[in-house]
């Protein structure tokens, strides 16, 4: 199949401002100017002058754990029952008939990291998702992505309530600690084993297993953090474990926006609408992305669905721009950008030969308030 006659947005490569891009088996064969374009066949698609971009990727959401307008028990996001969750499965509680899948859809949101709450200092397993499917099995693009840990006001509330551990700051970072150095042991004891026969393996621990590609650098930390001391202990626990992370909210970076790309930080902003309804956001700033982009920080832009709907995405990404932020670096972080953050470049985030066929397509500006998707295709399929 073929979409032609379009302006074309690879994201890895300049624009073609009248070009094609060919799809075969799930997956972009080839793109180019249209003096190169094959012949047009019944079925192809004019884009008749539109813009064309992969599809939309957010990487920090709850879609399909937190179902749309059902009561509690659909509620599966945090299992509060212990702090220390790392063997919990998004996957295991996605619920792909959640409408808000077909409204991520109509918005252009084609893949996404959907993960646990942030009651637990380790909430459990991210996986990443096509938007599109109605067995969760087949929708998945990687799970484990990556595992969800939480630093700051909520692990405190869940628990200190309860006057259970955590209580303090001090307190979610000690437990975190403790459940990484027990995997760092699991596993050196494990590869003992295999190594020597006479060497007894330890008892099988689904904590410490969920934990060991953590501390292996096989997939990363995603730390929800808000205020700065949060942030610079996430990054001193990456440090001391050696671990790949990522920063979530991030809603102080641009107070420390200098520091946070020396250390070569990456941060996921938002949600970016919303009010200051909690003492952690009380520095909050729209431009907070656009700052963090200007100090040099890799950032992607999420909704953190549903605390803003996934289909706002775009939204999101056109209010930094109003604040400050270039819409090419918007638009790479809800593409590019944040396919690399979340460890997905592989299959989405730019229109390469090779990767998956998500792309949008918009009349005009996909920033504009008006704006709205005219086509959607997920793996070549056409979704809206």
């Amino acid at each position: 199949m073929l979409i032609f006659n379009a302006q074309v947005h690879p994201m890895d490569g300049p624009v073609l401002p009248r070009g094609y891009v060919a799809l075969e088996g799930g997956k972009i064969a080839a793109l180019g100017p249209m003096e190169t374009c094959p012949p047009v066949q019944e079925g192809d698609y004019d884009a008749r002058g539109g813009r064309l971009f992969p599809g939309w990727v957010d990487i920090h959401c709850h879609l399909g754990l937190i179902a749309d307008g059902l009561p509690y028990d659909q509620d599966d996001c945090n299992e509060v029952t212990d702090p220390i969750t790392p063997h919990m499965r998004a996957l295991d509680a996605l619920y792909p008939m959640d409408r808000c899948f077909q409204e991520a859809r109509e918005g252009g949101v084609t893949t996404v990291l959907t993960c646990p709450g942030s009651a637990n200092a380790i909430g459990g397993q991210i996986a990443a998702v096509k938007t599109a499917g109605r067995w969760a099995d087949d929708m998945v693009v990687r799970a484990p992505a990556a595992m969800k840990f939480a630093l700051g006001e909520n692990p405190k509330g869940s628990y200190g309530e309860k006057k259970e551990s955590p209580m303090t700051r001090m307190a979610t970072a000690a437990l975190i600690r403790d459940a990484l150095e027990r995997a760092r042991e699991y596993g050196a004891k494990q590869q003992a084993a295999r190594e020597d026969p006479d060497k007894e393996a330890p008892d099988f621990d689904a904590r410490l297993e969920a934990l060991l590609p953590v501390v292996q650098g096989k997939i990363p930390a995603h730390f929800h953090a808000h205020r700065c001391d949060d942030i610079a202990t996430a990054v001193r626990i990456s440090r001391e474990f050696g671990l790949k992370y990522v920063i979530i909210h991030g809603t102080e970076g641009h107070l420390v926006a200098d520091l946070l790309a020396r250390e070569g930080v990456r941060v996921v902003t938002g949600p970016i609408i919303g009010d200051r309804g909690k003492p952690e956001l009380l520095h909050q700033t729209v431009e907070n992305t656009a700052r963090l982009v200007r100090a040099g920080v890799q950032v992607a832009i999420c909704t953190d669905h549903p605390e803003n709907p996934i289909q706002y995405l775009p939204l999101a990404a056109a209010l930094c721009v109003r604040h400050g932020l270039g819409e090419e670096q918007a638009l790479r972080a809800i593409t590019l950008d944040a396919a690399e953050i979340g460890g997905i470049a592989d299959r989405v985030g730019s229109l390469t030969p090779g990767k998956d066929a998500d792309l949008v397509l918009y009349p005009g500006s996909p920033f504009a308030l008006e704006a709205l998707p005219e086509a959607v295709w997920i793996l070549g399929e056409r979704v809206k």
